[in-house]
């Protein structure tokens, strides 16, 4: 199904008509678009998929035109070239697969309904109605919509509406842009609205299956980011409103369409009362994602899908950058670091891995080009470099400079380097190309060498890999002024290293601020002297340590047993981040003990041991002087605690379960999670399940759907995991956007592990077909991927995948994943005994 070229190159459309009714009860639409634009051949072809189109005309005159189903098109004969105005009648269903136009269902008081919706990136618009579906092909669009409307319904798109007639909607002309960003929804919705210092109306809607006050934290994030952005671009918001729209069912986490922003419920409303610091920071920072957008892809969008990080990459870097503007108490570039740095150096270690920049032209193909911990996760952090070198001040003036000249236009890469460059008077392209045209990143060797302070560069590798002997320039970002800037040759001397640490005064360091995408593998000279002075370290240098140290014992370039000594050193840390880095790699050494022996009690004990001091310190509860690490470090070490098998951190949950047995929503969201699961875990019963199960499908709060989930598939008794596992394909109970949630919770459940893995290959074609479009699907794999860690399992995995290797968008995945479970299951054999006996030593 390759499109072996573009629609746009014989058909550039200049504005559309689309008529649109739809019928919620028949699930049916009836379309009618109107394009005009100019054909530069009299056989064009539009993208259609899944229409059933009844009549072509060309200036009111029939013509001839064929489907083909295989290729997403319809091909139309016109009567000449040149500039023509087509109109095309047609019929489509509404389907209940997050894609196209789609219906979302809720409960108001036991009541059934539905609002309608749209998700039409990548390339769903076609579902809805013909047209070149493709980023350059941007065009005005006037959109009409009839329903079967009942009173007090709203009908919301990208553009305000301007009038009613015989109960057909009409929206006013769009500016122009992309069809993939055109958006809609009626139905059932209340809202709350403000304006913007410059005027911009801003909105958030949500169903009535949620109370008022939810949507104002959504609201004041949404009106400060697009202040924000206003500001930090130097370019005005383009359109007179920004609706943000929570729809019940939603594949993907939020949609940038144009105007009108569309979320999963979990990612924009929230209880003001009770949500954690976490989940507020979380629905922030996907607010300003999504916003950033509304500049950086949706005025100015990427020429084609190879080029997709122009527009992820950027904006998840400017998420960041907002929300640290809007609350700079949250210190919110900390979780950067210890969600998007590390998930980017562990998917980017994999041989095989997708290079930020990856050509695509199959449709199931630019689904999987979503690579979270590449297009978004590294590609920020290629930006996040980027910003170090130039500062914000060239940023701003480039990106003002790149808006004004790409405005409702299209951008590649090249065009935006072009415009740093520019305002940098720095080589951008030149640098950055070494980052977005190669897979992977280097690891930079730092040794004395016969007193020489010598450093050398080269891929960084987790399992079997072909080394091709790549380089990359780095932004190096040492304490040494004799350091260059960039590093872009494959070994260096920086003079004799005596001489340098008497001169810099402090150990040796590289990459400072751990903004730069390489780690680091210190000789032992150079580590004994960060070792000594480890608490002079900001955290931030603390987490990079135990992070380059974790990444490092996966990649056997040390072992893992000379780092389980280091774990007690950074327990008593109050910072966030050193905590997290803490837990990574001591939640990394579970993989090397099995179920119910010795060493698996050993292990219970260290990290038992690691969290005494702090569940001493904060407690269970959250206290008026709690700082933000305090609120975000306490789940964390209670984790560890319930883990570790405390008795009094297990007690403890217990009696907080039973003192709030009858309103379980109202216990602080921060700790609910663990509460549930400690009661599940420890004093479970069918009833217990029951009732959580109840509590699950009548509760509109993402927040505690998230807690009771976690909760019931962490059962350890047989007949309760198969319980749960009936749950999977009731869609009344679990929603198939929530679907690979539950059947992670059950999969790393060491008693469930079997249960979930025998549903997911009994049941894949019923998996394929309820969510196989979405572009998540391939993520299914990577759970599996993430929880398998024996001989057996990697076979069983390889038995089944294998034979599924060729199914457009899994390629890869399936490929890189049989390379990770092989490489995890050599590495737990070579290093299993040094690990366990490292751990007993160090509980002693």
């Amino acid at each position: 199904m390759t499109e072996t070229n573009h629609f746009y190159e014989t058909f550039q459309p200049n504005h559309y008509d689309l008529y649109l009714d739809i019928n919620r009860e028949t699930k049916q639409i009836s379309g009618k678009t109107t394009i005009t634009g100019h054909a530069t051949q009299s056989v064009i072809k539009l993208h259609q998929k899944y229409l059933s189109i009844s009549e072509v005309t060309a200036a009111d005159q029939p013509v001839p035109f064929d489907l083909e189903q295989d290729n997403e098109a319809v091909s139309i004969t016109l009567p000449h070239d040149g500039d023509v105005s087509l109109t095309l009648t047609y019929t489509a269903p509404l389907t209940d697969a997050m894609m196209g136009i789609y219906p979302s269902y809720y409960e108001v008081d036991g009541e059934k309904k539905q609002i309608i919706g749209t998700q039409f990136e990548t390339t769903f618009a076609r579902q809805a109605f013909p047209g070149v579906d493709e980023p350059e092909a941007k065009a005005t669009f006037d959109l009409a919509i009839k329903f079967d409307e009942q009173p007090g319904e709203t009908v919301i798109s990208n553009m305000p509406e301007v009038r009613t007639e015989n109960g057909v909607h009409y929206f006013d002309t769009t500016v122009k842009m992309s069809t993939y960003l055109i958006a809609f929804a009626f139905g059932d919705l209340q809202s709350k609205q403000t304006t913007t210092k410059s005027g911009v109306k801003v909105g958030v809607f949500g169903t009535r299956a949620h109370d008022a006050k939810e949507l104002d934290f959504a609201l004041d994030i949404a009106k400060r980011s697009i202040e924000f952005y206003e500001d930090f671009y130097q370019t005005p918001y383009p359109l007179p409103h920004s609706w943000q729209l929570a729809l019940p069912d939603f594949s993907a986490g939020a949609m940038e369409n144009w105007g009108l922003v569309t979320y999963r419920e979990a990612y924009l409303l929230l209880d003001p009362d009770n949500t954690s610091l976490a989940m507020k920071q979380l629905v922030a920072t996907v607010i300003a994602h999504e916003l950033a957008h509304q500049w950086f892809g949706d005025l100015v969008t990427m020429k084609w899908w190879d080029d997709l990080w122009l527009n992820e990459s950027f904006a998840n870097m400017m998420e960041y950058v907002a929300i640290d503007a809007l609350e700079p108490d949250w210190h919110i570039w900390e979780t950067f670091q210890t969600s998007d740095v590390p998930a980017a150096l562990q998917r980017d270690a994999t041989d095989g891995v997708q290079s930020v920049h990856v050509a695509v032209e199959d449709p199931a193909e630019i689904d999987a080009l979503f690579d979270s911990a590449i297009v978004y996760a590294k590609g920020a952090r290629m930006l996040v470099m980027v910003r170090a070198l130039i500062g914000d001040d060239a940023l701003r003036a480039g990106l003002k400079h790149y808006f004004a000249a790409h405005q409702y236009g299209n951008a590649t890469g090249a065009d935006l380097w072009a415009a740093l460059g520019q305002a940098s008077d720095l080589a951008i392209g030149d640098i950055m190309n070494s980052w977005l045209e190669q897979p992977g990143y280097p690891v930079v060797d730092a040794s004395v060498v016969n007193g020489e302070l010598t450093l050398s560069q080269h891929q960084f590798f987790i399992g079997e890999h072909h080394d091709e002997a790549r380089l990359w320039q780095i932004p190096l970002n040492s304490n040494d002024a004799k350091a260059p800037v960039i590093f872009k040759d494959a070994q260096l001397s920086l003079g004799n290293y005596s001489q340098t640490r008497e001169a810099i005064g402090e150990p040796f360091r590289v990459n400072l601020g751990n903004n730069s995408h390489f780690i680091v593998n210190y000789d032992e000279t150079l580590m004994t002297d960060i070792l000594a002075h480890v608490d002079e370290l900001d955290a931030i240098t603390q987490l990079q340590l135990l992070q380059d140290l974790r990444l490092l014992a996966e990649g056997r370039q040390i072992s893992y047993a000379t780092v389980v000594p280091l774990l007690k050193r950074f327990a008593a840390s109050q910072s966030t981040v050193v905590q997290t880095a803490l837990y990574q790699v001591a939640g990394n050494l579970k993989k090397f003990v099995t179920p119910d022996t010795t060493e698996a009690t050993q292990l219970k004990q260290l990290f038992d041991q690691l969290s005494q001091a702090q569940v001493k310190r904060l407690g269970w509860l959250p206290k008026a002087t709690d700082s933000n690490d305090d609120l975000l470090t306490r789940p964390m070490v209670l984790s560890a605690a319930l883990y570790g098998q405390n008795a009094t951190a297990i007690a403890d949950a217990h009696q907080l379960f039973e003192t709030n047995q009858g309103h379980l929503d109202r216990l602080p969201a921060g700790i609910r999670g663990l509460i549930l699961t400690n009661e599940v875990t420890h004093y479970g019963s069918r009833e217990l399940i029951d009732q959580l199960l109840v509590a699950y499908r009548q509760t509109a709060d993402a927040s505690y759907k998230s807690d009771i989930r976690a909760a019931v598939t962490s059962t350890p008794a047989t007949d309760l995991i198969a319980l749960v596992i009936e749950q999977f394909e009731d869609a009344q109970t679990v929603k198939p956007q929530d679907l690979r949630g539950w059947f992670r919770g059950v999969l790393v459940n060491e008693k469930g592990e079997q249960a979930a893995w025998d549903w997911i290959r009994n049941d894949w074609d019923w998996l394929e077909a309820t969510v196989g479009g979405d572009m998540e699907f391939a993520t299914f794999i990577t759970v599996i991927t993430n929880a398998f860690k024996t001989p057996e399992r990697f076979k069983e995995f390889k038995a089944f995948f294998e034979p599924k290797i060729n199914t457009p968008g899994l390629t890869r995945e399936i490929t890189m994943d049989m390379s990770v479970i092989q490489s995890r299951v050599a590495l737990i054999e070579a290093e299993r005994t040094a690990v366990n006996a490292a751990v007993a030593q160090v509980i002693k």
